[in-house]
Order: structure tokens, then C-alpha cells, then sequence
């Protein structure tokens, strides 16, 4: 089971939710977390992979949460700029994210991530640059407060 987190007071957005979006392991005071993927069949390309974009979403929707976990739901990121390697060809199935908060400052912060296969072949790696909001004025539900 998971660690608790101050993810667990959010509801998933839609584009969590597509992208099969669960926390499956968290250090958040070393500003660490591990997220679960599900890489579709309508993911795919004409070559049978998923395409890179999604993969991109994937390192953004482990990168926002790596900080947004490690403040404790105190600063929600905005991207400012990714950048983005691709590895090795993503086939359908799970997929693993792994980030790192590397460094917050006042009003920006950086991270890095990782994407896994269930065999734990990388298949892209990335880095941002995000601009750190407080989550009072970026989000529509205050952490803790009922989504209902």
C-alpha cells in the first residue's frame, strides 16, 4: 500500500484518469514518488508503440506530483519548459514513473523523471523547469477539501 500523500485529498483529472494515473509508492520529504501507468492500445502509433506524447504527459504527471507531495500540497507546478529522451520503443501495458524533486526555490523549481517498463527497461527520461504556484490560487479544490 501506498504512503499517504497530500495527492490522496485531490481527485484524479481526466487526464490522469486516461493515462491509468496511481500512486504506488511515495518518499515525500525526500521529494520522491513512484506513479502507475497504464499505456493503452489507443496509445499506440502505426508502429504498435506508444506514441511520444503521451509519454511526455506520463514524466509531466509524475514531475507535478513528485513537488506537489514534497510541499505537502503547500505549490502546484505549471511547466516552464521539459525536456524529453526517448529510450527505447514503449510497448502497450504498464508503465512506470519514477521522479525527483532537485531543487525548489522561491518561484521555480526543477525535477527529473523516469518511465519504466514492468521489466524495468527505461524508456524515456526528462527534466523540467516548473514555475511553483501556490495551490490555493492554481486549483479549483483546496487540498483536503471534499471534491463532492
Amino acid at each position: 500500500m501506498p504512503v499517504a500523500t497530500a495527492l490522496d485529498d485531490l481527485p484524479a483529472p481526466p487526464c490522469a484518469q486516461l493515462l491509468g494515473w496511481r500512486v504506488l509508492d511515495a518518499r515525500p520529504a525526500d521529494g520522491w514518488i513512484r506513479i502507475g501507468f497504464e499505456g493503452r492500445p489507443e496509445f499506440c502509433n502505426p508502429a504498435g508503440f506508444i506514441q511520444g506524447g503521451f509519454l511526455a504527459a506520463m514524466l509531466d504527471d509524475t514531475m507535478g506530483p513528485a513537488v506537489f507531495a514534497h510541499t505537502e500540497g503547500a505549490l502546484y507546478t505549471a511547466t516552464i519548459d521539459m525536456n524529453v529522451h526517448y529510450l527505447t520503443p514503449a510497448r502497450p501495458g504498464p508503465i512506470i514513473g519514477e521522479a525527483q524533486v532537485v531543487q525548489l526555490g522561491k518561484s521555480v523549481g526543477f525535477v527529473d523523471a523516469r518511465l519504466l517498463d514492468k521489466d524495468g527497461t527505461w524508456l524515456a527520461k526528462g527534466s523540467a523547469s516548473v514555475r511553483l504556484v501556490p495551490s490555493g490560487k492554481a486549483l479549483k479544490i483546496e487540498p483536503g477539501q471534499n471534491a463532492a
